[in-house]
């Protein structure tokens, strides 16, 4: 694998430091091996509402930390859009953080001229904004969940079977849930085409996606519990979903095909 992977810009979100779903060794690989003028951390970095319930932190929570911190300090401008889970830091909003900015929401422009909303997404979502406690209720099922999914992956690695997301398949195949994703996509992608931007950047759902709504592109960054994806801006100005997963098991890949092109879809 290059030693540096170079983008314009990088979205990643949903890290959800803190608990124990956390692949905190994958992106740490992915923060060593990528470089970008700009880096945004599209909100869930640090899990507070699991923190308050336990107490969970690795040493390479830290390193995620410290290399974020150290990009930073090197010259990458790096934006921090705090979400739901880690809702607490937005009490500091318009502030810095060492060299990062902390910012509720930001308008991002592309080399082709291109103008993107970027904001973490709960804002859309209506159980977060209406029923709070269902959400906590929905969090602490959803991290049984990924238990599950940590045993069933072990099990898979002693078979010599690659990473696969239990948790994400479950989630995909109840319809409640694939119509809770619909509803959000289109929603975060309404609020874009209300401000008469070309498109919008978001976290909050954990799935990775790129389509065209309305004349909206949408993207989402995905997350790096699950899907362990980033959405990178190239240098001129295209966007693409980065699978960090199939370039750790696959060291020598070549990147550009491991890199997912926008294939528009009118929904």
């Amino acid at each position: 694998m290059a030693s540096e992977l170079r983008f314009r810009s990088i979205w990643i979100s949903d890290i959800h430091l803190g608990t124990a779903g956390c692949q905190a060794d994958y992106l740490l690989d992915f923060l060593k091996h990528t470089e970008s003028e700009q880096l945004y951390l599209v909100g869930d970095i640090i899990d507070g509402w699991a923190m308050k319930r336990s107490w969970y932190w690795q040493q390479s929570h830290n390193d995620v930390i410290q290399k974020i911190l150290r990009k930073a300090r090197k010259g990458t401008q790096v934006t921090y859009i705090p979400g739901n889970h880690d809702e607490g830091a937005r009490q500091f909003i318009g502030l810095m953080f060492g060299e990062i900015k902390i910012e509720d929401e930001v308008i991002h422009t592309m080399a082709n001229g291109k103008k993107y909303l970027v904001i973490h997404g709960d804002q859309f979502d209506g159980v977060i904004q209406c029923a709070r406690w269902l959400a906590v209720v929905g969090d602490q099922a959803y991290e049984m969940t990924l238990k599950l999914n940590r045993w069933f992956n072990r099990a898979r690695a002693r078979m010599g079977l690659g990473y696969w997301s239990l948790s994400q398949y479950l989630k995909h195949k109840v319809k409640k849930a694939v119509s809770f994703v619909s509803d959000f996509e289109e929603a975060v992608a309404a609020e874009a085409k209300k401000r008469e931007l070309d498109g919008v950047i978001c976290g909050h759902i954990h799935k990775a996606e790129m389509r065209m709504i309305d004349g909206i592109e949408y993207c989402n960054d995905g997350d790096w519990v699950e899907s362990l994806t980033a959405l990178v801006e190239m240098p001129n100005g295209e966007l693409r979903i980065l699978t960090w997963q199939k370039m750790y098991d696959a060291q020598t890949a070549n990147i550009h095909k491991l890199l997912t092109p926008l294939a528009p879809q009118t929904a």
